[in-house]
């Protein structure tokens, strides 16, 4: 049982941080949480196991060097998301996007509009935050209930967060288990989507049913893009181009890369004016259009659009963004890798594996490891990391594809973190929208869903391919 005690010792920091700090505890106190953690891990290893500090450190630093490529990938995502905005092709996405909206289909709509957004940015609680309060104005001004309104949002936010390249989530889950980070994507389509068709059926059916009234003013939002960005449908031909580079299976990193060099190109053609007003600088020569693009690549950019909301929409972090999720990512590794040396972690999963038999007890198990995490450790990104590290070499052992694995955590872990309401994502968009987490808990099919239907699919063995090892001879 000693094994327990780092767990536990994480769980009640955590728990102290989310009381203290709210949302704001990925700002650092996460970090110093799992630090703190892995200290106890290496103390009780050193004294109780005899473990000798120069083997602990070399499976520390091993387990961080493991996660050079996701740290590479999150740096080129936001690079993509700040060059992917000015050059506005997701603010194109956008104001198309805004004009589909009708008050029969406004669940299906927002869900879709949202899923789109997120799923070009990669963050569904930049979504949530800035097109999501829009649409619960809409949504009110339709005579909605918070609970549909919020529901259809969130639905639609991390369907788009989860199949998104640009998530930090899902590179986070592709990353940590081995998973090519678009075999993973590519596998979670067979769970995610009809997940989101059920979602989507649900609320279309709610839409033609409820009795409503009035209709949703997005002209503003409309107005608003139209006078910062170039709109223009031939701006869709970056994000088409990234598309087939995908399905063609090109290396994640190289599909980034050029994904950010077409858009760097696009903006200064088209958005030159918004590139030069970025950079500061008095001229509009080269220097200057140098100058913006670089700063929207790596730093912070604040457009002015006149839309308050919209602005928070069309505002980027850059690479400098992506920070405290390296640093998260990092401390996680730095716990993972202080259990795995010390013979915790083989511990604990010594008991969480008594039960395990096949693929269905084996996801059900990893799906139920990552929704306790969410609740005890009040993060998703610590969920899947840790159930990710627990079950790792099981999967492994079993012969089951390491894709089983990250998308077993995703389905688990990610789309579930929304619904526990002192989770960092519960605390947050129950904030930002104003609704309580569990007034739109009932309301978020898609995100309570998906487990079961990650296990379901497991029970039925599609798609799930098991080599045979040693152990099976």
């Amino acid at each position: 049982m000693i094994s327990f005690i780092p767990f536990l010792v994480l769980i009640v920091l955590i728990t102290c941080c989310v009381t203290v700090f709210g949302s704001a505890t990925l700002d650092g106190a996460s970090q110093v949480s799992l630090l703190a953690a892995s200290a106890v891990s290496v103390l009780i290893g050193h004294f109780s196991k005899r473990l000798e500090w120069e083997n602990l450190e070399k499976e520390l630093t091993n387990k961080i060097a493991s996660c050079t490529p996701a740290i590479i990938i999150l740096l080129l995502i936001g690079a993509i998301g700040g060059t992917w905005m000015v050059s506005g092709i997701v603010p194109t996405m956008i104001y198309y996007g805004m004009q589909i909206i009708r008050p029969e289909v406004f669940f299906v709509s927002s869900s879709l509009l949202c899923a789109l957004v997120s799923l070009m940015i990669g963050s569904s609680w930049t979504t949530v935050a800035t097109i999501g309060l829009a649409l619960m104005g809409i949504g009110k001004a339709h005579g909605f209930e918070d609970g549909w309104i919020a529901g259809s949002i969130i639905t639609g936010a991390y369907f788009g967060d989860k199949l998104s390249p640009l998530s930090d989530t899902t590179v986070l889950a592709s990353s940590v288990s081995g998973t090519p980070l678009f075999t993973h994507i590519r596998y979670m389509l067979f769970t995610t989507v009809p997940t989101f068709c059920i979602s989507l059926l649900i609320f279309l059916i709610a839409g033609f049913t409820m009795d409503v009234q009035g209709h949703g003013n997005v002209a503003e939002f409309m107005d608003g893009l139209q006078q910062t960005f170039v709109i223009s449908p031939w701006l869709l031909i970056v994000p088409v181009l990234t598309g087939i580079m995908i399905a063609r299976r090109w290396p994640s990193m190289v599909v980034l890369f050029l994904a950010i060099f077409l858009a760097a190109v696009v903006g200064l053609l088209v958005q030159s004016s918004l590139v030069h007003t970025i950079s500061g600088s008095e001229g509009v020569g080269f220097l200057a259009s140098y100058k913006g693009i670089m700063q929207v690549c790596y730093g912070s950019t604040n457009i002015e659009t006149g839309v308050p909301m919209l602005n928070e929409l069309v505002h980027t972090s850059g690479m400098a963004g992506m920070m405290p999720t390296i640093w998260l990512i990092i401390c996680a590794q730095t716990f993972g890798g202080a259990l795995t040396a010390t013979g915790q972690l083989r511990d604990v999963m010594r008991i969480v594996l008594k039960g395990v038999r096949g693929a269905a007890s084996l996801v059900a198990s990893t799906v139920g490891t990552a929704i306790f995490c969410n609740i005890a450790t009040a993060d998703q990104y610590l969920s899947i990391m840790l159930s990710s590290s627990m079950f790792k070499d099981t999967y492994r052992e079993k012969g089951y594809e390491p894709r089983l694995l990250s998308r077993s955590c995703e389905d688990g872990a990610t789309v579930t973190s929304v619904l526990v309401p002192w989770n960092t994502c519960g605390l947050t968009q129950s904030t930002v929208l104003g609704v309580a987490t569990l007034t739109y808990l009932p309301y978020c099919f898609f995100n309570y869903l998906s487990p079961l239907t990650s296990i379901v699919v497991a029970s039925i063995g599609w798609k799930i391919k098991r080599v045979v090892t040693q152990n099976d001879k």
